[in-house]
Parts: C-alpha cells; sequence; structure tokens
C-alpha cells in the first residue's frame, strides 16, 4: 500500500507505521516535529518501507496546514490507498474543566479539525478510493464520569465516520473506525491500567488486519468490544454512580 500516516511518531501511531513497512508498505509520514518526523523516517526505512520514507509538516491544530501536507504526499507516493490519522490529544476531566484553553484545544484537535483534515483527504488524496482509517476511542460510546470532554469528543469523531462510510462506501471510499481501549503509552502514563489494557504492538497487528479487510469498526485490544457492550446496556440510574 502507499500510505499516508498523521501521527505515525508516538504510540500506536507508530507500532502501526512500523508494521507496514516490515512488510513492504510506501509511507509517507505528516506531523508538526520535524526531528521526530525524520527519525521516525529513518526508522521505517530500515524496517523495510517501500523506497524513501518522506515527511511533510502538518499541525492538526492548525487546518490551514492539511492541504499543502497531503498535496506534498500525493507528489511524493504517485497515489494514495490509504490514510491513516492517529493524532489526537487527551487530558484528565479535572484539567479540561478548570482550563478552557486547554479543553478548547482538545474538542478542536479531536473532533473538529480531525473532520477537516478527514474531509480534505477524502476529496483529494482518495477521490479515487481507497481506505480512511481513524483512530476514535471507546470513551466515545457511552457518556462516562471520568471521561465527559474527552469522551464527547470521540462521539462526535465516531458518528462523522460512521456517516462517512454509510455516504461513501459504495463510491469506493473504506471508512475504518479504530476504537481502542486502554492502551500503554505516554498519553496514558500515570494512570491506573485497568484490566485488558494493550500494548501498541497489539494494537497494530489488529488495526492492520482491519485495514486490509475494509472491516468498517474494529475495538482494540478485541475484549473491549464486549465490554462496551455491556457498558452501553447499563441504565443511566447505574451510569451516574459509576467511576469508570
Amino acid at each position: 500500500m502507499n500510505v499516508v500516516c498523521l501521527g505515525a511518531t508516538k504510540g500506536m501511531g507508530r507500532a502501526l507505521a512500523r508494521a507496514m513497512a516490515e512488510r513492504g508498505d510506501a509511507l509517507f509520514l505528516l506531523g508538526r516535529d520535524d526531528d521526530d518526523l525524520k527519525r521516525s523516517a529513518r526508522d521505517l526505512e530500515v524496517r523495510g518501507a517501500q523506497g524513501t520514507v518522506h515527511t511533510a509538516y502538518c499541525d492538526l491544530g492548525d487546518s490551514e496546514t492539511f492541504s499543502a501536507a497531503l498535496v506534498d504526499a500525493e507528489r511524493a507516493l504517485g497515489t494514495v490507498d490509504t490514510v491513516v490519522v492517529t493524532a489526537g490529544q487527551f487530558a484528565p476531566q479535572d484539567d479540561l474543566e478548570e482550563d478552557a484553553p486547554r479543553l478548547r484545544e482538545m474538542l478542536a484537535v479531536n473532533f473538529t479539525n480531525t473532520v477537516l483534515f478527514c474531509e480534505r483527504a477524502r476529496k483529494t488524496a482518495l477521490k479515487s478510493g481507497g481506505t480512511l482509517c481513524v483512530f476514535s476511542s471507546v470513551a466515545g460510546e457511552r457518556g462516562r464520569t471520568p471521561v465527559v470532554l474527552y469522551g464527547a469528543s470521540k462521539a462526535g469523531l465516531t458518528r462523522y465516520l460512521e456517516g462517512l462510510d454509510h455516504r461513501y462506501r459504495r463510491a469506493g471510499l473504506r471508512v475504518v473506525t479504530v476504537k481502542p481501549g486502554f492502551v500503554r503509552t505516554s498519553m496514558t502514563d500515570g494512570l491506573p491500567a485497568p484490566p485488558f489494557a494493550g500494548e501498541p504492538d497489539q494494537v497494530a497487528r489488529i488495526v492492520l488486519r482491519a485495514i486490509d479487510r475494509g472491516t468498517p469498526v474494529v475495538y482494540a485490544p478485541g475484549p473491549w468490544r464486549h465490554i462496551m457492550a455491556i457498558v452501553r446496556a447499563l441504565p443511566r440510574s447505574f451510569m451516574r454512580r459509576a467511576s469508570f
């Protein structure tokens, strides 16, 4: 595949890009830290990525950077088969409630700007069909007291991706929505790990298989599908008292 990756320098995005490189996919990396991008590109080349792994500046917090970055990616790859978006922000509920600028940025990055990036990718890089794989979260499945604000941003993103799949699947666009549960990355450092916590490499294997198959929704690690089915069935009266 010819793949454009936004967010491949850390965590689950890095693990997924490495899995793609190891099987010989061609990769183009987007991000805002030039040093991180260059280090990641050289790492992926060593791991077997096809050709040179090029990079371009793209800040998910600044929608004005999207068009030029995607044009650079198309020019380098020739054709784009897959666009992967793993970038996003997280902060604890209490911090977001007390820090309005941080909340505004998180909501913009996780929902508004991710949607704008996907729309730009859909209309240009994937105009002839292909796969758009975007990481949302199980936090968007149900309103929960510890993640009211973060969960809301991911719930909105999940609904957008679902609608996109319904609208454009027949036209050849395959939308893959990834809903990770708790995964041990820098984003979750310092948080207590629940049962079924996953590792980035484990998630990468699951997601890569879903991309290849065009699976519309994938939970990673797998047990989270069953966990969230139970959570969705719990009565509102219980959820008001729950602390998870």
